[in-house]
C-alpha cells in the first residue's frame, strides 16, 4: 500500500538553539531498521537483471566489508561544509549504531556539483579552497585541496576575528589537518571528507566514510543501471508518476520541484543519471534511445545495447564506459535507491531529502514492485555561540505596534471624530471634510507624539541588531566554527533519544 503524503509531517527546522527535529520516534526507527535489515536480506522475488536483490545488495556490502549480519545505519552528503543540521545526521547514526550494535556509515557525496564551499563566519566569508573552478566544477571531486598558502590565509583571517571570541572554535583542528594533506594535487572531497572525519573521531563520533565515486564502478551498481536504463520507459512512467503526485499533494505548480520530470520526446528516454566525460571533465543528462531490439545508450556515435535480464550486464556496461572515459553518476533519487535497496538498513535524511524521498517511495514500490524500506528524517539548530541566551530583535512586531501606536495618540478626540464620520451621510462633502480632518490631525499628532518618538528609536535600534543577529542566528554556519563543548552537548543529546 503506497503512503499518503498527508501521512508524512511537515517538517521545519527549529528556531531554538540546540533543538533538534526526530522523525519517526526513536523506537520505530530501531524496529524499522531491524526490519529493513531482515526483509532486504531475504528478499527473493525482486529481481535486477535476473539476479535477486538480496544477493545484489549481498555483494555490495561485502565489497564494503559491510557485515551481512548486522544493521547498516547510514547517512549521506554532498562533500561541502555542513552546518550542524547537517551534521546531527552522523550525531544521529553513531547513536543509532550504538544502541543496536550496528555499522555506521557516511557517504560522502562527490559525484554532485559543489555547493557550500564557502567558510562563513560573522562578518565574513571565504572559500575553503583556491581552486579558480569552486563556482563552476560539474562535479565537486575534480576540485583540488587549498594550497598551504590559502590555508595559511584563512587560518590568519580566522585568529583576527576570534580574538574577540569568546570561545575557541574546532575549525583550527581541522584547518591544521588540511594544511597536512595540502602537498601534490589532492582532491578537495578527500581532503576534506577525512579532515572532517578526524574531527568527529575527536568528538567521539565513530562511522566509516567512503566517496561515493568508487562506488559508480561497482557489479552491484551497475547492474542496477543496466537494469534501469534497459527499463527506462517503465522507469520514467513510474518517476513522473510519482512527481506528479506530489506535486498535486503539496500544491506546488513549479514542474521542476522537487525536481524535473524525465523527459520522453519520440524515441529518446532520459534517465536519472549523468554521464560525466572524465577526460573533458563535462557532464550531461543521460538518456537512452529505443530500438527494435529495446533500449540502448549512445556515446561518441557508439551504441550499447540494453538487454533485460542479460548476463554480465555489469562487465560490459562498465567496459563501454571506460572505453569512452565516461561515468555513470546517479542523480539524486537514483543515489538514495542505490543506498536503500544495496547498501544500508536505515537511511537518515535531512529536511529536504526527506521530502524527495517520498516520492522515492513510490518509484520504488511500482517499479521494484516491493515495499520500500523505511527511512528517517532529522536536523538540528545550533546557532553561533554569542547568539545563545540572546533574545533576538522582532522588527515585524515593533512595526505592529507602531501601526496600534498611530492610531491611538489622538486618544477620545479621534473616537469622536470617527463617530460623527459614521453619523454624516455617505459620500457627503461633510463627511469628506471630518474624514480629512481627522487625517491632518492624526499626522500632526504622529509628529510630536512622545511615544510615537520612542517608538521610532526602538525601530532603529532592533534594524541595527537585526543586521548583527542576521549574522549570528545564521544555522548554516559551518559546524566546525562551534567550540567542542557545543558540538559534544549535541552529540549527547542524540544519545540520550536512543
Amino acid at each position: 500500500m503506497i503512503q499518503e503524503f498527508s501521512s508524512y509531517p511537515d517538517w521545519k527546522a527549529p528556531e531554538e538553539d540546540s533543538a533538534l527535529v526526530l522523525w519517526p520516534d526513536p523506537r520505530e526507527i530501531l524496529q524499522s531498521t531491524t526490519e529493513n535489515h531482515r526483509r532486504l536480506g531475504a528478499e527473493q522475488s525482486c529481481r535486477v537483471q535476473g539476479e535477486a536483490l538480496s544477493d545484489l545488495r549481498k555483494r555490495q556490502r561485502e565489497e564494503l566489508k559491510l557485515s551481512d549480519d548486522r544493521p547498516v545505519i547510514a547517512t549521506g552528503h554532498q562533500t561541502e561544509l555542513l552546518h550542524p543540521g547537517v551534521w546531527g545526521k552522523l550525531a544521529m547514526i553513531d547513536a543509532v549504531a550504538r544502541r543496536m550494535d550496528a555499522d555506521c556509515l557516511f557517504a560522502a557525496v562527490d559525484s554532485d556539483a559543489p555547493k557550500h564551499l564557502q567558510l562563513r563566519w560573522p562578518g565574513t566569508s571565504k572559500p575553503i579552497t583556491d581552486d579558480p573552478r569552486i563556482t563552476d566544477a560539474p562535479w565537486c571531486g575534480i576540485l583540488h585541496a587549498p594550497s598551504a598558502g590559502h590555508i595559511q590565509d584563512l587560518k590568519s583571517a580566522l585568529s583576527a576575528a576570534s580574538a574577540s571570541w569568546s570561545f575557541t572554535p574546532m575549525i583550527f583542528d581541522l584547518l591544521d589537518d588540511l594544511a597536512g594533506h595540502s602537498a601534490g594535487a589532492q582532491a578537495l572531497s578527500t581532503t576534506l571528507t577525512t579532515a572532517m572525519y578526524r574531527l568527529d573521531w575527536e568528538l567521539g563520533l565513530r562511522h566509516q566514510s567512503i566517496l561515493v565515486s568508487r562506488l559508480w564502478t561497482s557489479d552491484s551498481y551497475l547492474t542496477l543501471a543496466h537494469h534501469l536504463l534497459a527499463n527506462a520507459g517503465d522507469l520514467a512512467s513510474a518517476y513522473n508518476r510519482a512527481l506528479k503526485e506530489y506535486r498535486q499533494a503539496n500544491g506546488i505548480d513549479d514542474p521542476g520541484r522537487p525536481m524535473p520530470d524525465l523527459q520522453l520526446l519520440g524515441d529518446r528516454c532520459e534517465v536519472p543519471f549523468w554521464l560525466d566525460d572524465q577526460k573533458t571533465q563535462t557532464r550531461q543528462r543521460a538518456a537512452v534511445r529505443r530500438t527494435e531490439a529495446g533500449w540502448k545508450l549512445v556515446i561518441g556515435g557508439d551504441a550499447f545495447e540494453l538487454a533485460i535480464g542479460k548476463p554480465g550486464a555489469a562487465a560490459s556496461l562498465r567496459d563501454f564506459l571506460n572505453q569512452h572515459n565516461t561515468r555513470l553518476s546517479p542523480r539524486a533519487l537514483t543515489l538514495t535507491m542505490f543506498f536503500r535497496l544495496l547498501v544500508v538498513d536505515q537511511w537518515v535524511h535531512g529536511i529536504g531529502g526527506g521530502r524527495y524521498e517520498q516520492v522515492n517511495d513510490r518509484v520504488i514500490q511500482r517499479f521494484f514492485g516491493i515495499e520500500p524500506p523505511a527511512f528517517s528524517v532529522t536536523t538540528a539548530t545550533l546557532y553561533f555561540p554569542e547568539a545563545v541566551g540572546r533574545t533576538r530583535a522582532c522588527v515585524p512586531c515593533l512595526q505592529h505596534e507602531g501601526h496600534r501606536l498611530r492610531h491611538a495618540v489622538m486618544g477620545p478626540e479621534k473616537m469622536e471624530l470617527v463617530r460623527q464620520i459614521a453619523n454624516l451621510p455617505r459620500r457627503s462633502i461633510q463627511r469628506q471634510r471630518v474624514f480629512s480632518e481627522m487625517h491632518t490631525r492624526l499626522a500632526n499628532a504622529v509628529q510630536i507624539h512622545p511615544s510615537i518618538t520612542t517608538w521610532r528609536k526602538s525601530v532603529s535600534e532592533a534594524m541595527e541588531r537585526s543586521v548583527v543577529e542576521q549574522r549570528i542566528f545564521d544555522r548554516e554556519l559551518f559546524y566546525a566554527i562551534q567550540p567542542r563543548e557545543r558540538l559534544t552537548g549535541l552529540i549527547e543529546q542524540y544519545a540520550a533519544k536512543f
